[in-house]
């Protein structure tokens, strides 16, 4: 049986919002182990002068704590 957890998090680019969503896993992954799979369900942006500034995205990401 596994056990899964699953994490809020918000990812940031001044690129992107494709961007924004492989930072945040790509973040995640450097203190978190068996990451099974992500589920990206907000993207906004910062607006300046008319333009996109920066983008963000919101996701849940899920990864496993117990395998037995």
């Amino acid at each position: 049986m596994t056990v899964a957890k699953v994490i809020e998090l918000v990812g940031e680019s001044r690129t992107s919002w494709d961007d924004a969503v492989r930072s945040a896993v790509a973040d995640a992954a450097k203190t978190v182990d068996n990451i099974h799979g992500v589920e990206v369900y907000n993207m906004t942006a910062n607006v300046n002068n008319g333009k996109i500034v920066e983008y963000k995205a919101n996701i849940k990401l899920a990864f496993g704590v117990l395998n037995r």
